[in-house]
């Protein structure tokens, strides 16, 4: 027990990087969530039960202009449908685990806690009782997030026009700074540039649906370059 506790905060700490990047982006939410009408219950409500970063940007950004209920709900599923991907890869790593800690698991999925954990996979492979390192992680940034969005709702009433100082722009960085130092090979590297490229050309695609097809773009090519990799590596054992 004291060594699974000892996991649990070594992901709250690990995450801390990330836990000071998205702060910006969790005050700019809540300030954003005021100006376009919302109550600061629904406000809240919607950041402890949705829980979903850019897709709650959207769905106020949708709100305030009147959009219908399926429309919303529509492009929120769209938006999210990353974390599917996120999901398959540590799918064969929760199976073992019970179905109520894996749903917890999965509400509390996010960008920030899944980079989080991958650093320390690719550094510990083997690491045994990983949920609870997740958990520490994960419980952070969701606990980090409603506080942030709080914040955002006072500033959003006392400082005029906060939504419009690129205050997001720290989640990038950060990002940026977690991704790069762990890309070691050409596979990954194709892969890091083919997101980049195809994120900036699809940019202005609707709902973020770019964003979805820069990653599976990616991936297509990360895995065909890594499939050439290892069956270059296994031809030239073979001689």
């Amino acid at each position: 027990m004291k060594n699974n506790t000892g996991l649990f905060f070594q992901g709250t700490r690990d995450i801390i990087p990330l836990l000071i990047a998205a702060a910006p982006f969790g005050i700019v939410f809540g300030a954003l969530a005021q100006s376009n009408g919302l109550s600061i219950a629904a406000t809240m409500g919607m950041s402890l039960m949705v829980f979903a970063g850019s897709s709650q940007f959207v769905a106020i950004t949708l709100i305030g202009i009147g959009a219908a209920l399926p429309v919303i709900l529509l492009t929120v599923f769209i938006v999210n449908l990353r974390h599917m991907l996120y999901a398959i890869s540590l799918m064969p790593k929760v199976t073992n685990l019970p179905q109520k800690l894996r749903l917890i698991m999965a509400f509390w999925l996010t960008d920030e806690a899944y980079a989080t954990l991958s650093k320390r996979l690719l550094d510990e492979p083997s690491m045994r009782n990983f949920h609870w390192y997740y958990l520490g992680a994960a419980f952070a940034m969701y606990f980090n997030w409603q506080c942030c969005t709080a914040i955002g709702i006072f500033l959003g009433y006392e400082v005029p026009d906060l939504t419009k100082w690129g205050l997001d722009i720290a989640m990038v960085v950060a990002f940026v700074g977690i991704v790069v130092p762990i890309l070691k090979n050409k596979a990954q590297w194709a892969c890091a540039g083919t997101a980049f490229f195809s994120a900036i050309l699809t940019h202005s695609w609707p709902h973020q649906t770019g964003l979805l097809f820069s990653s599976l773009i990616a991936i297509a090519v990360g895995l065909l370059l890594s499939q050439s990799q290892y069956a270059h590596i296994s031809a030239e054992e073979a001689k």
